[in-house]
């Protein structure tokens, strides 16, 4: 909140040309593994190619809004080709569980019991769970004409075939 807050300030006393992007959670192939997103894709790639036997999470019903990066940064182009200094917001307008994401990971693997493989430990959770975020891009989309077209299941699928490469790659 600070540097927006920082960034409208110098816009606004300074005349400069500084615009905010207010970005909802944006993933890919190359999100580090500490991210749940990541640690689920390359948790189920190891579980494909038997390198693992469980995938350990915390709370499979917090909901977020994930968009796939590369399209947020071209949200980020668009924003400073604007016109007037401005914020913008990044985002799919869909929230979607851990749960959904773990499912279709496992789907996209090729693996329909996911239960047996997935152990939910408390000591995982967030102390200060935020349960459900999911934003409005509308106004990027009225001014800008930017809209996130990866959606949901195409996101999960290009993180866990790219864990799979990669790990077959390395020689499992």
């Amino acid at each position: 909140m600070y540097a927006y807050w920082a960034c409208v300030n110098y816009r606004e006393a300074h005349n400069l040309f500084v615009s905010n992007g207010i970005l909802f959670n944006n993933e890919s192939e190359r999100r580090g593994l500490e991210f749940v997103t990541r640690t689920i894709s390359h948790g189920v790639a190891k579980i494909h190619l038997g390198m693992a036997s469980k995938l350990h999470l915390g709370n499979l019903d917090a909901k977020r809004d994930w968009g796939y990066t590369p399209q947020y940064v071209d949200l980020m182009w668009r924003a400073l080709q604007h016109k007037e200094p401005d914020d913008f917001v990044g985002a799919t307008g869909e929230s979607h569980s851990v749960r959904e994401f773990v499912e279709e990971a496992f789907r996209v693997a090729g693996i329909t019991d996911w239960e047996k493989y997935v152990v939910s430990e408390k000591k995982r959770c967030r102390p200060a769970e935020v349960y459900n975020l999911r934003g409005d891009a509308s106004k990027a989309k009225r001014l800008r004409g930017w809209e996130a077209k990866t959606r949901f299941k195409e996101l999960v699928k290009i993180m866990v075939e790219a864990d799979i490469k990669l790990l077959e790659s390395r020689g499992r």
